[in-house]
C-alpha cells in the first residue's frame, strides 16, 4: 500500500496512528500537545481484552485515547461553547443527584427526545432565544402535548442556566415565559358532582363484579388521599383504635418494576387524617378481608401493605387506575346517562370540591389535602361556579333575615353574640 507498512499486534489487529507495542508487550499511544510528545500505556488494546495475569488493572489503550481526545477538545474550547445541547444536558443531569425514580424517568424521556431532534446536536453558543422558542413550537407541531413540552423545557432551562453560571454563555435562551409560545392543551381533571359520585358508588356497591372494590373507591372519594399515599398504607399506618390515618410516605413502582418507598410529595403531605364513621367501617372491612395466606413482602423496611397481588407484592396506582376505568366502562354500558372519566385523582378533586362547597375552613382543607401552598387548594382543586355563588348568597340572605327576625322578637334590641350563634 504505497510503501506504508501496516502494523499489527500479536492478535493480528491493525494498530492505528500513534499506537505501537513496546518490547515488554505493553501497548503505547503517542500524541502531541503544543508540539511536545506525550505517552499513555496499557496492557490491553480494547476494553474487551482480558487483564494479563499478574499485571495491575488498568483501562484499555483505546479508552485512554478517547479520554485524551475529549481533553484535547476541551483545551481547544476551554469555555465549552462548542458543546452541543445534548452534551450540555448530559453534563447538567450529572449534577442532579439524589432525585426520585419518577424524576429519573423524566430525565431519560427528555434525553431520548433530544437525541432524535436536530436541535440536540446544535452548538449551545449558536442557540438564540428565537431558536429555543421555535424548537418548542416544532415539538407541539409534531404532536407533542404541552405537558411533554413543559417537561423538556424543565430540563433545558436549568441546563442552559448552568452554562450561563459557568461563563460559557452570556444569556439563557430558555429564560422566557412559556405562555404565548405554545398553547396549553392539557385537559383539566374536573371533579364530578356529588350526585354523580353517589350514583357511581351505588353502582359499584351493587355490582357483582366491582363490589369488591367498593371500600377503596369510597375511601378515596371521602379522604382525598393521593393514590400513591393510599397504596403505601400499611396496617401500622391505620390506627383503628384512635381512628386516625397516618400518612408519612408513598409507594411507587418504577418503569423497570422496582418498588420504592418515597417521602410524601411535599412536607405538608405528611399528615394525619381523622376517620369519619363511614371511612372507619370501610377500613374495618378491608382489614377483616385482608388475605392471610399471602407472603408479607418488605419494601425498604415497610410491610403489612393493605392490598397485595397474588404474589404478595403490594398493589400500586396502576392497579386502581385500571379498576376505575373498567368500572366506569361497565357503568356506561348499562346506563343511558354516561359517567365522565373517573380516576383516583378525580376522587381527590371531588373530595376537595365537596369540602369547599360544605364551607370547610380553607386552612383546614389545605391540611387535609396535604398542599404546601393554599393557592393550590383554592385555585386548582376547588371547582366552584355560578350555582355555588348563588347558593352562598341565598344562605347569607337567609342568615340575615333570621337575625332580623330574632331582633324583632326581642323587641328591636341588638342581638347578642350568644343568641346569634344559636341561630
Amino acid at each position: 500500500m504505497s510503501g506504508t507498512s501496516i502494523r499489527r499486534d500479536s492478535k493480528h489487529r491493525i494498530l492505528r496512528k500513534g499506537e505501537s507495542i513496546r518490547a515488554n508487550g505493553k501497548y503505547q499511544f503517542k500524541y502531541h500537545v503544543d508540539g511536545k510528545p506525550h505517552f499513555v500505556y496499557s496492557w490491553r488494546l480494547e476494553p474487551t481484552d482480558p487483564q494479563p495475569a499478574g499485571k495491575a488493572p488498568c483501562r484499555s489503550l483505546r479508552e485512554l485515547e478517547k479520554e485524551i481526545g475529549r481533553d484535547l477538545d476541551s483545551l481547544l474550547d476551554p469555555m465549552g461553547r462548542n458543546m452541543t445541547v445534548n452534551e450540555l444536558v448530559e453534563r447538567y443531569l450529572k449534577t442532579r443527584t439524589g432525585v426520585k425514580p419518577n424524576t429519573l424517568m423524566n430525565y431519560g424521556f427528555v434525553k431520548n427526545i433530544l437525541l432524535k431532534e436536530e436541535f440536540g446536536s446544535r452548538k449551545i453558543s449558536r442557540v438564540k432565544t428565537s431558536d429555543a422558542k421555535l424548537f418548542l413550537i416544532k415539538l407541539q407541531q409534531d404532536g407533542k402535548g404541552s405537558s411533554t413540552i413543559k417537561t423538556v423545557r424543565g430540563v433545558l432551562r436549568p441546563a442552559f442556566q448552568m452554562a450561563v453560571d459557568d461563563d460559557m454563555l452570556v444569556k439563557n435562551p430558555f429564560g422566557f415565559q412559556l405562555a404565548g409560545v405554545i398553547y396549553n392543551d392539557e385537559k383539566t381533571r374536573e371533579a364530578i358532582t356529588k350526585e354523580q359520585m353517589k350514583k357511581f358508588l351505588k353502582f359499584v356497591h351493587d355490582d357483582n363484579v366491582y363490589c369488591k372494590y367498593y371500600e377503596v373507591f369510597y375511601i378515596l372519594f371521602h379522604t382525598g388521599m393521593r393514590i400513591s399515599e393510599f397504596c403505601g398504607l400499611t396496617l401500622r399506618d391505620v390506627d383503628m383504635k384512635n381512628r386516625v390515618i397516618d400518612i408519612n410516605h408513598q409507594l411507587q413502582r418504577t418503569s423497570w418494576g422496582e418498588y420504592v418507598i418515597e417521602a410524601t410529595k411535599t412536607n405538608a403531605g405528611t399528615r394525619k387524617l381523622p376517620m369519619t364513621d363511614d371511612v372507619y367501617q370501610m377500613f374495618q372491612a378491608i382489614i377483616k378481608d385482608r388475605p392471610t395466606d399471602l407472603p408479607e413482602i418488605i419494601v425498604q423496611g415497610y410491610g403489612g401493605f393493605l392490598f397485595r397481588d397474588k404474589n404478595g407484592m403490594p398493589e400500586v396506582a396502576m392497579h386502581w387506575q385500571h379498576r376505575f376505568n373498567h368500572a366506569v366502562k361497565r357503568y356506561n354500558d348499562i346506563f343511558k346517562i354516561q359517567m365522565p372519566n373517573i380516576t383516583p385523582h378525580v376522587c381527590r378533586h371531588t373530595y376537595c370540591s365537596n369540602m369547599a362547597r360544605a364551607r370547610m375552613n380553607p386552612k383546614t382543607l389545605q391540611y387535609l389535602m396535604g398542599h404546601s401552598d393554599i393557592s393550590v387548594t383554592m385555585n386548582t382543586y376547588t371547582h366552584l361556579g355560578f350555582d355555588d355563588a348563588k347558593d352562598e348568597m341565598i344562605r347569607l340572605e337567609e342568615l340575615e333575615a333570621a337575625k332580623k327576625e330574632v331582633e324583632k322578637v326581642a323587641g328591636e334590641k341588638p342581638i347578642s353574640q350568644k343568641m346569634f350563634k344559636a341561630i
